[in-house]
């Protein structure tokens, strides 16, 4: 995993490299600079000799990196045009001896040849902005870096806005932006006003919030984390507790998990579904198939006794069915209890939830709740006469459970609003979109929402629970307060199925985890991860419009040979 940093916690990682090592600033900036040429290089095939380039430059440390970039790019045999807004003379530190170098070779510069370097000093936003509309090569942007906190002035929102206008013109690499697009906020996933649109973003040391956290990194395009000599030590012993999920942290977990000489089905785990009702087959049998073919030794599906004959039809057939009492409604009751607990004794997880419609539901009101947020059926209630939370199917079960228990969907929703605590022991891990996270918590308020890294972190932390809220970049929440943000996944994955999917897949490899001992949160960042990837492969193989949640599940198999390869 990578710690995601703040605009802070950087600049601190910056000061210590210089004052605890010795690492001046300025070679920082100059590996920076050094760095993004390299992987501009490879996205153009391995060079820049006869390309060109416009670098528009701000007075700060990231005009100064753009400076420098200007330098080694020319100096690598591209053409290379520099706007500065603003005058050298008003730029500091690193940033100033970097201008003043380009201005050097500027002098020196033989505009009849291709490979020439040229710098201009402009203070007129109009005259940049009838620049920009004239040129055809790929811009740089080194206008802002982490350090914007407010939304740009108004002089420069018209050179973003022709930027923008420049940008809809143009295909493939045309726009590459220094640590993170201009205008918008490091520390923010939202943007806080107009912002550049980045084909590709190269930032520095480690990423930013608005790096990785939609819907501020869906303008950062490909996204490159450089290293540029800071000590690894120094990221790991920053305070962030937030971070970003990689390809290592799933091959890791897959190593552990591996496959042995001696491996057998009960090495490999057993996982446990009550899943479905007579309306909602398909959520079990979805669950079930993800769960079997995870990589779990044995996976068994209990549902009602209505909805067996039609769940053994459809699911794998080495899935093992199991029917449960159920209500008039045809949704297990809670008469299932004691059957549920002889099936728990011999199984390393249960999975609850998928399709299972309203069960055993009580009406409970969570501690403070505004009234404007109580659920209708609340209003007479209150916490006095509200039934206690041992009443009812689900609460019972986890009450009594010996293993892990993951729950989603309706077994969210009838733990709502969610006032249980988990263990380190045995771990609940609750998987809601962001409507069931709202339920969870009491409250129709999605002000709450916009600082999502913040709500999982709070709820976690409070629940001592494993919080996984879906949604665009799924967020993975630790009772101790660290939230990994998953990278892999995309629109497609919004439609049916694909939540009961994901519960199969997280279930199966808490199975495994459990027999092979591994750490049940870095089981599920990889679980989300490697279920991630198989709807990527998904949508690469049937396009977002037709793929479902079967094609996921189809996918996992490229995804494990891709990620073991």
């Amino acid at each position: 995993m990578q710690k995601v940093l703040s605009a802070t916690e950087m600049r601190e990682v910056d000061r210590l490299t210089t004052e605890k090592y010795g690492i001046p600033s300025i070679i920082l900036m100059e590996n920076a600079a050094h760095a993004a040429a390299n992987v501009i290089k490879e996205k153009l095939g391995g060079s820049v000799v006869g390309k060109s380039f416009l670098i528009l430059c701000g007075k700060g440390n990231n005009g100064g990196d753009g400076a420098a970039l200007a330098r080694i790019l020319w100096l690598q045999g591209a053409e290379i045009f520099v706007y500065l807004f603003g005058k050298t003379e008003d730029t500091k530190g690193d940033a100033r001896v970097n201008f003043e170098i380009l201005e050097n070779f500027d002098n020196e510069s033989d505009y009849t040849d291709k490979n020439c370097l040229y710098i201009n000093e402009i203070e007129d936003s109009d005259e940049l902005v009838r620049i920009i509309s004239e040129y055809e090569i790929p811009i740089i942007d080194a206008f802002f870096g982490t350090g914007l906190t407010r939304s740009i002035e108004i002089d420069l929102q018209k050179v973003i806005r022709e930027i923008k206008k420049w940008k809809n013109r143009k295909e493939s690499l045309s726009l590459i932006s220094l640590d993170i697009p201009s205008g918008l906020n490091a520390d923010l996933s939202d943007s806080i006003g107009d912002n550049i649109q980045a084909d590709l973003t190269v930032t520095f040391t480690a990423p930013k919030l608005a790096n990785v956290l939609p819907p501020a990194s869906n303008y950062n395009g490909e996204l490159f984390v450089a290293n540029i000599g800071s000590p690894q030590e120094l990221i790991d012993h920053s305070p962030s507790k937030t971070f970003l999920a990689e390809k290592e942290d799933a091959q890791n977990w897959l190593k552990q998990t591996k496959f042995s000489s001696d491996s057998y089905k009960n090495k490999r785990g057993h996982a446990l579904l009550i899943a479905g009702s007579k309306e909602y087959t398909g959520a079990a049998v979805l669950a079930a198939n993800s769960a079997m073919l995870s990589g779990v030794g044995l996976t068994t599906v209990a549902t009602s006794e209505s909805a067996q004959s039609a769940v053994a039809s459809k699911v794998l057939e080495e899935v093992i069915t199991r029917a449960l009492p159920e209500t008039e409604n045809g949704t297990i009751s809670e008469k299932a209890f004691s059957e549920i607990e002889k099936l728990t004794e011999k199984v390393d997880v249960v999975g609850i939830g998928c399709g299972l419609g309203n069960i055993g539901r009580s009406p409970r009101v969570s501690k403070g709740a505004d009234d404007k947020n109580k659920n209708p059926s609340e209003e007479n209630l209150n916490e006095k006469n509200a039934p206690l939370l041992t009443r009812g199917l689900l609460p019972r079960i986890i009450a009594n459970r010996k293993t892990p228990i993951v729950i989603d969907a309706d077994g969210l929703n009838a733990l709502a609003p969610f006032d249980l605590e988990g263990s380190d022991e045995l771990p609940l891990i609750l998987t809601p979109h962001e409507g069931e996270f709202l339920r969870l918590l009491g409250t129709n308020d999605k002000e709450i929402l916009k600082d999502r890294v913040k709500a999982v972190r709070d709820f976690a932390e409070k629940h001592k629970v494993i919080l996984v809220l879906k949604g665009e970049r799924a967020l993975i929440a630790a009772p101790d307060g660290r939230v990994v943000i998953n990278p892999t996944g995309n629109s497609g994955l919004g439609k049916a199925g694909n939540g009961d999917t994901l519960t199969g897949i997280i279930t199966g490899f808490i199975a495994q985890a459990v027999q092979a001992k591994v750490d049940i949160f870095e089981t599920v960042v990889a679980a989300v991860y490697i279920a991630g990837l198989a709807g990527d492969i998904a949508a690469a193989k049937y396009g977002k419009r037709t793929m479902l949640a079967s094609d996921v599940r189809k996918c996992l198999n490229k995804a494990f040979r891709q990620l073991e390869k």
